[in-house]
Order: structure tokens, then C-alpha cells, then sequence
């Protein structure tokens, strides 16, 4: 065990992450048994930052002040141990049961209690999924903001299937060690098709900014503060002068917006949070990654440091805006004041400050950036066309591609392998350069999302490395039952297929006796319609528990089967459902 230093790397020798709530992966046989080319050089720069960030995340626990402990390095998130008089309470929980482990066994030699409570800062699966290893025997009450679950169900209905694909990038969780380096703001994601994971569901949630409670003699108070997350929420421990910040703080600059896919972060909500954290003076802050620091000035400084980064992002890019200027000028031109920039907690090894001005802009004026040239661009397609003939033919785009390439010019080199992609022209040749110009953008990014991006992309591009589709057959019952009956069901919509939707009208109820609800969808001009209610007039009717039918739309039950059991019941024709649930894919 090693006490909190200031320069904890000194007790521990450096180590080598939702975000999806599951993963599924596969590997081709080509990645397996051959392995990738040699990869570009890293840049003297980028190697010497990477190396240096290493070290905010070393595999071991670290106690804080007493009864204060943090697991850092585990996974790719934090996990913290507060002690107190009979039990103790667990503060994020890991990404999977195979990330906990370790954790679970490193905190019972610190104490043997049972577990008492356990509080989500956020939904972010990488906080949450070991929940049920962690909590071992116990019966703990689990704790989040009243947003939390609201937030959880965005993230597994709406856009589960693109997040699992573009997290599986970000974290580089399917490339090898050597490859990945680490992710930014921990080792790496513990969450793939061998993993198991044990989410528990909040049991008492609170509304407002903050809640007041003792838990085994321990006094805190959860404060809602905004940031990363909506249902971010700060621990503070006032007799201990402790807080807890969740991913409001780390040491990087802040993921303003993450490549994987979400909505902008709101900036301004940060800043208030980040206010709201400095005004209580910690004497001990503890990230949800990286290591906790210490010194009351030393905090506040750092907080400081950091809103008045996201500050000055955010009004930059509005006076960019205000000046008639794109997102991609702005981005181009706008660095941070040499006073942030040369702090090492705002170094960009997880967000970038050119993402988060895309972001920003797009917040407050959406995707069109003013030029009316591009209020109905040229479908990829046909530009990759007129490109080739203006080049004087596929061939010579080809050579262009090349020689671009040769000349280190590897973004530009990307870009026209992708057009001869397009034009189903040279692939292995377009498909090699491409690979190529990603591995030097790889070499020389200072941002793990992106530098893992690029790689898994290279690989890609290669035909080595494949994102198989989430399996959502491999949704534990805890997480089936975090999602609502009408979220679920709205899900539905989103899936389903406009040609084979054309010209039908139909109306389906369903009735759900074990939560108390009924529901109807009416199908009519390729959308779905739903109502907290049975159709009038409605052409078929299912009545099932709300598991059951998640089960079956999940693939994890046969609907044959459930028939047959009496598990699932429709008061038409069966093969009227059949049919219509084929419209959904």
C-alpha cells in the first residue's frame, strides 16, 4: 500500500476502457495469424508526452487520506473505497467483472466489511458494469442523480448500435498493447466479447443540486454538477475536505466532445459545476480517471485552469461564429493562450481542442456553416467522379494517392484512397494507402481517441480487423430491466425499415400486465406512432410481460417458443406478427 504523494508515479512502477454497455468483437483470421504491418515511427514529441501521461494512471491503490482509498490503473476508469464504521461505500464501480476483480480484492485487504452503499457518479458504462462483483454478498443501496437512468436509457435505445462501433475506435479495445499505448486517461478498456458484466440499478436517486447523508458513519453530500455527463454528480466529504469529481476533472484536456458519438457536452454547464467544485476548497480531489491531487491552492488552481479552458473554447468559438467564420476555420486557427496550454492536466491526451469547436459551433448553429456551397454538396459519389476525370482518369488518382502519400502528405493521401474506394477503383492499392496514411496520422496524434481511431481504422481499411454488430442477445437480465417498456418500444421505431414499410397501415396494442402499462403503435407513412395507450380499432393486440418481450426482440427468446409456453399471446393470427416485426431490422 502506498500513501498519497503528490508525484505518485514514485510508488508505483507505470503500467500499460458505453462505451457502449456491451461489446461483441471479432477479429479476422488474417489479423490473427499474420499480424499488421510494421507501424510508422511514433513522433519524438507524442512518444514523450504518451510515456509522461503513463504515468497518471499506475496499477495499485492509492490511499488519499484515511479512510479514503482510490483504485487507479485497474481499467479504464477510477474505483474509490471510503471507510467507515461497520462498512464501507464504493464510489464507481469499473467497466466489467473481469476490471473489478482486482479491485475488489485489493479493497478487502483494506477492509473486510460489507459494502453499504455504492454511488454512480455518471452513467458512462465504464463506472457501473462491475457493480454487482463489487457489491459481492451485500445488499448496498445504490445511488445516482434522478437523471441518471434517463441518460442510460439514450445510450442502450437510441444510439447503442453506432456508439458500440465508433467506442470499439475510440478505446482501441480490439488492438494489441503495442497499438493501443494506453487511452488517455487510463490503461485501457477491460469490456470485450470476453467479458461479463454485473450492473446494479440505483435503489434511491435524488432531484435538485445537492443531497445531504451518512453512510456508515460517514458524512457526504452528492452534489449534481453537469458536465461530462447531464447526471454528473460531485461526493464531497466535508470532515475530510475530499471531493470526489467524478469526470468533471482529470488530468487531460476535456473530452468537450468524444469521437465515439454524443450529444455536445454543454460547456457552460461545466464552467458553473467546475465553479461549484472550487468554492469548496478540497484539500483532496479524486478524479473518476487519472491520479488525485492534493493542496487546497494546488486544487483550485487546477480547477481554475480547467473552466477557463472549456471558458475560453467556448466564447472563442462564438466570436469565430460571430465573425462569419466556419467550424473548420476556427478549428484551424484557434489555440489555447500558452498560460493553459502549457499546463500538463490541459495537455490533449484525450479531448482536442479542434473537436470541441465543431462542437461548440454545432450546438448553437447545427451542421450548415454559412456557405452556400455547401447547403447541398455533391453526393461523395459523384465528387469522387469529377475528381478521377479531373486527375485524367482512376489511374492517375491512384498515382496521386501514391505520391502523396510518398511525400508525407498523409491526410490528403486518405482522402483520394477514399475516392477511388467510392469509385470501386484499385481497392487493394486505395485500400493499402489508406491503411498507410492513417498509421502516420496515428504516429504523430497526441489524443489516444484519435490515435486509436486512426489505428483500428488502418486495420480496418486492411481487412483485418472487423467491428461485428453488437450482440444484443448478450444483454444481462439487470440491464434489460434498466430500460423502460415505452423506451423500449420507442427503440422499435428506429428501426424500422421504410421500404418495407411502404404504402402499410397497421395498429398493434400491447398490453404488459407486470408493470401496469399499455401501449399502441400505429404504423402508417413508413413512421411509427406511439401512444401511452390501446388503438382504436387496433388490427392485432400482444399481451406479454415487458421482460418477455424485450427477450424476444432481443434474440434472447424464440417467439415460436414463447408462443407455445403462453408466455406470449396475440388475439389475431400469429403469423400477422411474425409479419410485422419483420418490417423492423
Amino acid at each position: 500500500m502506498c500513501a498519497f504523494r503528490n508525484n505518485a508515479s514514485s510508488c508505483f512502477a507505470t503500467s500499460f476502457f458505453v462505451v457502449e454497455v456491451l461489446a461483441t468483437i471479432s477479429l479476422s483470421a488474417g489479423c490473427e495469424t499474420s499480424g499488421p504491418p510494421p507501424e510508422p515511427a511514433t513522433s519524438v514529441e507524442v512518444a514523450a508526452a504518451t510515456a509522461e501521461q503513463a504515468a497518471q494512471f499506475p496499477r495499485g491503490v492509492v490511499k488519499v487520506t484515511e479512510g479514503v482509498f482510490v483504485a487507479v490503473g485497474y481499467g479504464l476508469a477510477n474505483s474509490v473505497l471510503l471507510v467507515g464504521d461497520g462498512g464501507v461505500v464504493v464510489v464507481d464501480t469499473m467497466e466489467s467483472i473481469e476490471a473489478a476483480t482486482p479491485v475488489r480484492e485489493a479493497f478487502r485487504e483494506i477492509s473486510a466489511d460489507p459494502v453499504a452503499a455504492m454511488i454512480y457518479t455518471h452513467n458512462h458504462g465504464d463506472h457501473i458494469l462491475g457493480a454487482g462483483l463489487l457489491a459481492a454478498n451485500s445488499h448496498p443501496e445504490v445511488i445516482a442523480h434522478d437523471s441518471f437512468l434517463g441518460e442510460l436509457d439514450r445510450l442502450v435505445t437510441a444510439t447503442r448500435a453506432v456508439s458500440y462501433r465508433r467506442s470499439m475506435r475510440q478505446f482501441g479495445t480490439m488492438l494489441s498493447q503495442a497499438q493501443r499505448i494506453h487511452c488517455g486517461i487510463g490503461p485501457r478498456l477491460l469490456n470485450d466479447a470476453t467479458t461479463t458484466v454485473a450492473p446494479l440499478l440505483p435503489t434511491k436517486t435524488f432531484k435538485g443540486d445537492r443531497m445531504e447523508l451518512e453512510i456508515a458513519g460517514i458524512r457526504m453530500e452528492l452534489l449534481h454538477l453537469p458536465g461530462e455527463s447531464p447526471d454528473q454528480i460531485g461526493v464531497w466529504l466535508p470532515d475530510k475536505r475530499v471531493l470526489l469529481a467524478g469526470d468533471n476533472y482529470y488530468h487531460a484536456f476535456p473530452n468537450l466532445y468524444a469521437i465515439r458519438g454524443t450529444p455536445s457536452r454543454s460547456t457552460l454547464e461545466w464552467t458553473k459545476s467546475l465553479d461549484r467544485m472550487r468554492k469548496l476548497r478540497a484539500e483532496y480531489l479524486v478524479p473518476g480517471h487519472t491520479l488525485p491531487v492534493e493542496g487546497e491552492d494546488e486544487i483550485y488552481a487546477r480547477l481554475t485552469d480547467y473552466r477557463d479552458a472549456i471558458q475560453f473554447t467556448h466564447d472563442q468559438t462564438l466570436r469565430g461564429m460571430n465573425m462569419g467564420l466556419g467550424p473548420d476555420e476556427i478549428a484551424e486557427t484557434l489555440r489555447l493562450p500558452k498560460s493553459l496550454a502549457s499546463k500538463p492536466w490541459l495537455a490533449q491526451h484525450y479531448g482536442r481542442l479542434d473537436w470541441s469547436v465543431r462542437a461548440v459551433f454545432d450546438g448553437y448553429l447545427g451542421w450548415f456553416d454559412g456557405d452556400a456551397a455547401n447547403l447541398s454538396p455533391l453526393p461523395k459519389k459523384e465528387r469522387a467522379a469529377h475528381l478521377a476525370q479531373l486527375a485524367g482518369g482512376p489511374d492517375k488518382l491512384r498515382d496521386a494517392a501514391e505520391a502523396a502519400l510518398a511525400a508525407g502528405e498523409a491526410r490528403w493521401a486518405v482522402e483520394l484512397a477514399d475516392h477511388l474506394l467510392l469509385l470501386e477503383q484499385f481497392p487493394e492499392e486505395a485500400g493499402r494507402v489508406r491503411a498507410a496514411g492513417l498509421r502516420m496520422l496515428a504516429a504523430v496524434e497526441p489524443s489516444a481517441n484519435g490515435r486509436n481511431y486512426y489505428t483500428t481504422q488502418a486495420l480496418e481499411a486492411e481487412g483485418r480487423l472487423t467491428v461485428a454488430p453488437l450482440d444484443a442477445s448478450r444483454f444481462p437480465r439487470a440491464v434489460l430491466e434498466t430500460i423502460s417498456i415505452g423506451d423500449f418500444l420507442q427503440a422499435m421505431s428506429r428501426r424500422l425499415d421504410p421500404t418495407k414499410a411502404e404504402g402499410k397501415l397497421l395498429k398493434v396494442g400491447f398490453r404488459f400486465p407486470d408493470v401496469g402499462e399499455e401501449w399502441g403503435m400505429q404504423l402508417r407513412n413508413s413512421v411509427i406512432e406511439l401512444r401511452p395507450e390501446l388503438p382504436d380499432g387496433a388490427d392485432m393486440t400482444v399481451t406479454t410481460s415487458s421482460l418477455v418481450w424485450k427477450e424476444v426482440l432481443t434474440s434472447q427468446r424464440n417467439a415460436t417458443v414463447a408462443f407455445a409456453s403462453g408466455d406470449l399471446q396475440v388475439d389475431r393470427n400469429r403469423l400477422e406478427l411474425v409479419r410485422f416485426l419483420f418490417l423492423f431490422r
